[in-house]
């Protein structure tokens, strides 16, 4: 077969070859256009049929020749391993469908399920129901999030639903058109539902926390001393704990300020009472109310910055808990070379960090020790490095900006916090009710520094999860304990349909294509040059 002969069969191939593609790719349920691949067909056997046409008599006078019982035979051979190929293809793509394993190559392993989410997903004890309202081209993003959900549970169920093509569907679970945008995602547990808009592991985990745990857990922060702020004045700037007491809310939590000056005794419903960086202090009253909760079974949480003048330090003291008149520093594991923003990544054996391997980060922080009558009822849960050093003589440091590691100063790894009983092992909650005999022994956690969970640390590093676990712990909520999802740093482009659609075609379909086709024309043009 030569001249244009040759021609038109080489690019019928490719056409056809393109063709068949395209059908593969939409059998295992990749985007396609039945159009595209129609057109591919139908060139390609045109020029195929105009292929065979013009070299009909060659074909004729080849069959009637010993040559063409040769091409016959290996041609055989050749459609045999064409077909063979195609099967074990085949075979990959379903098995490939059947059985799902994942590998995450991301630093960060942004693509894969935090322990939060496997957890939740591992105690489902209904089905949860995900209806994803997207149109088809902006299904696949969504579906990606979902399959990660459904290959780890099969109680999670998901449906598709096209809301143009389903109104029905709309109708029924109560949307609005308005509320849809460009997609929803409508999870349902039970007779409760909640929607997201632009959904990621983050807000998908987090509503499955609210569906899951029905019951409220309450949560108070103490105000009257110079606290970081959780709502008005302050709390959305850096220093503020807004983001702090929304973190809490994603884990079912409901909270409130508390003044003890005015309430003169902490809440029967409290569940925690937070202690987030006072500088002045408290009244006498609020020492005996404090006494008094942890005596009735309570949990207390107490964060403490360097040099700050609270008197906090003195009941932490009589609890068992020895709180540092230092500052650590830390020239080798500093924040970018920053000596006095440690990090920390050496984690004691505790529930609050038995699953912490990566850093945390504290801006500012002092020791915190067990006093030595109380080391066996409390645990070391954060240390910075062995490079790290409790520096004591505040005035050069702070005044003259010089530290030196001296005789008197605390050697790395220096503990920066503490979990465990204040009241002695053998204490026993005092019952203020008769229904109350049953409450747990009381719970504390002192923390060096109150800028770790601050509206400019909370994300960075393990900040977050060191936070909400010690809360978690507090409470005795073990199972919530978990390190959460990780957030990508990558930056993202936002495409309208139409341009998607337009880079998905011309780079799946229209350049390979291309590419294939100038490849045939160079080749043909070579074979009819002189000397050949």
């Amino acid at each position: 077969m030569t001249g244009r002969s040759a021609l038109f069969v080489a690019l019928g191939a490719v056409f056809f070859v393109f063709g068949l593609v395209s059908v593969f790719l939409l059998l295992v349920g990749a985007p396609t256009d039945l159009g595209w691949i129609g057109a591919n067909f139908v060139i390609g056997l045109l020029l195929l049929v105009a292929g065979i046409a013009t070299s009909a008599e060659a074909i004729r006078e080849r069959l009637r020749s010993g040559e063409g019982r040769r091409i016959g035979k290996y041609g055989t051979s050749a459609i045999a391993q064409a077909a063979i190929a195609i099967a074990i293809v085949a075979l990959l793509g379903f098995l490939a469908n059947r059985y799902h394993w994942r590998y995450d190559a991301s630093e960060a392993h942004v693509h894969s399920l935090s322990d939060q989410t496997r957890k939740l997903l591992a105690g489902l004890e209904r089905d949860v129901e995900v209806t994803a309202f997207y149109q088809k081209l902006d299904q696949p993003a969504v579906r990606t999030l979902l399959d990660r959900y459904r290959y780890v549970s099969d109680r999670f169920k998901v449906e598709f639903a096209d809301p143009n093509a389903r109104p029905d569907l709309v109708e029924r679970m109560k949307i609005t058109p308005e509320k849809i945008g460009k997609g929803l995602l409508h999870v349902k547990l039970g007779d409760e539902t909640v929607d997201l808009a632009e959904p990621d592991e983050e807000k998908l985990t987090n509503a499955l926390v609210r569906l899951t745990r029905t019951a409220h857990k309450k949560a108070y922060f103490l105000t009257g001393h110079n606290e970081r702020p959780i709502e008005g004045k302050g709390a959305n700037e850096k220093d503020g704990f807004a983001q702090a007491a929304e973190a809490l809310r994603d884990e079912n939590y409901r909270f409130e300020t508390l003044n003890l000056a005015t309430k003169g005794d902490v809440p029967d419903d409290a569940d925690v009472v937070i202690i987030a960086g006072p500088t002045q202090a408290l009244r006498p009253e609020e020492h005996a109310a404090l006494q008094r909760y942890l005596e009735r079974g309570g949990a207390l949480f107490a964060m403490v910055d360097p040099r700050a003048h609270t008197d906090l330090i003195d009941d932490l003291a009589r609890w068992g808990v020895d709180v540092g008149d230092d500052a650590i520093v830390d020239r080798v594991q500093g924040l970018f070379g920053q000596a006095m923003s440690p990090l920390a990544g050496e984690y004691g054996n505790h529930e609050i960090t038995k699953d912490m391997r990566e850093v945390t980060l504290f801006p500012m922080a002092r020791s915190v020790r067990p006093k030595q009558d109380a080391a066996r009822r409390f645990v070391e849960i954060v240390k910075t490095s062995k490079d790290s050093w409790a520096e004591r003589d505040l005035e050069t440091l702070f005044g003259q900006g010089r530290a030196e590691l001296g005789a008197d100063d605390l050697k790395g790894p220096v503990p920066i916090a503490v979990a465990g009983n204040p009241l002695g092992e053998d204490a026993k909650p005092a019952a203020q009710k008769p229904d109350e005999a049953h409450k747990r022994a009381a719970r504390l956690v002192v923390f060096g520094d109150s800028d770790f969970p601050s509206n400019q640390a909370i994300d960075a590093y393990r900040n977050r999860d060191l936070f909400v676990n010690s809360v978690n712990w507090l409470l005795g909520d073990v199972e919530a304990i978990a390190i959460r999802p990780n957030k990508s740093r990558a930056s993202r482009m936002v495409l309208s349909e139409a341009q998607f659609s337009s880079i998905r075609y011309v780079s799946l379909f229209v350049l390979p294509e291309l590419i294939a086709v100038v490849g045939v024309l160079a080749w043909w043009s070579r074979r009819r040059a002189p000397g050949r």
